[in-house]
């Protein structure tokens, strides 16, 4: 089996959920017939309930208004116009990370809720990096829990790159800057930071991190040159209200989206795009090192419509 067709078949396993409904839904709206308002209306409640939220289903029913009204439309038709609508939301947000930053070292600031999947998708950048052959380090900025610094250690020792950590309740700030003159002294293209992700007191977090981006500013005054938010798809409407609550608190500029195997609804990566339209970097459908890969929106608009 090649590496396309397995992630093409991780996809459909991770998007059953939603492509099963969605094409259950489609498939009860027509036959072949001609595509009239009602028939639309049919569709925009199948997209609805399909989890890929009003505001892509009301764009989608219009667009299919627009390039096919009168017509007459078969299911495999319509389940493919459906999936092109879906990749035309998602295509503007499909952007890697890239580095590019100079001087080196890049800067990434990783947040995320606890149980969302952030440490071992940092282990995976880090892979994902050093695939492209970046010289990659981590800093255990989450010091809040002793089992985090602990975990992201032993990630760290598996992927092969170098760590910089402190003590349980330390100073994320101080393991910061020491992480960045580190880098910066043997030449290292990537410096992931794992922060704290504990939203019960959004002042304390907020203040952690504008301490964070002073210190690196005044190492880099580019510095975080990106702050990339995990969320667990598994969580639907909930993974959505935390963008809301991490762009206040942290400044997000793109998300990495986990967790899309087992009943992950693939249509909160539609709902995301459409309602934010963040920059989604990277998704993950499950818990191996190379099980994270760049976003590609026309596969996964193919995979939720059923018709990959």
């Amino acid at each position: 089996m090649s590496d396309k067709q397995s992630w093409t078949d991780r996809l459909f396993g991770g998007f059953r959920k939603t492509s099963e409904k969605l094409t259950t839904n489609l498939t009860e709206v027509v036959g072949t017939a001609k595509l009239d308002d009602a028939t639309l209306d049919d569709v925009e409640d199948a997209l609805i309930l399909s989890d890929l939220g009003p505001a892509a289903a009301a764009r989608i029913r219009e667009k299919l208004r627009d390039k096919r009204f009168g017509l007459e439309i078969s299911k495999r038709e319509l389940k493919e116009a459906v999936a092109e609508e879906i990749a035309a939301i998602l295509r503007p947000v499909a952007k890697p990370l890239e580095i590019t930053a100079f001087p080196r070292p890049q800067v990434l600031l990783v947040i995320g809720v606890n149980g969302s999947g952030k440490t071992t998708t940092i282990a995976k950048l880090a892979h994902l990096f050093q695939e492209d052959d970046y010289a990659v380090m981590l800093a255990a900025g989450d010091t809040f829990r002793a089992a985090a610094i602990g975990q992201l250690a032993t990630w760290a020792d598996r992927v092969g790159v170098p760590i910089v950590r402190g003590p349980e309740g330390g100073d994320p700030a101080s393991i910061v800057f020491d992480a960045v003159k580190q880098a910066t002294e043997i030449g290292t293209d990537v410096l992931i930071v794992d922060t704290a992700g504990r939203l019960q007191n959004k002042r304390e977090l907020m203040d952690e991190l504008a301490k964070i981006r002073k210190v690196l500013g005044r190492l880099n005054p580019e510095a975080p040159h990106d702050v990339v938010l995990v969320l667990d798809a598994t969580n639907g409407q909930n993974a959505l209200s935390q963008i809301d609550v991490f762009k206040e608190v942290a400044g997000v500029t793109g998300l990495v989206m986990t967790k899309l195997d087992g009943t992950a609804r693939g249509g909160v990566l539609v709902q995301a795009a459409e309602q934010y339209g963040l920059p989604i970097h990277a998704i993950g459908v499950g818990e191996k090192i190379d099980d994270l890969r760049p976003f590609d929106p026309d596969l996964v608009a193919r995979v939720i419509a059923g018709v990959a």
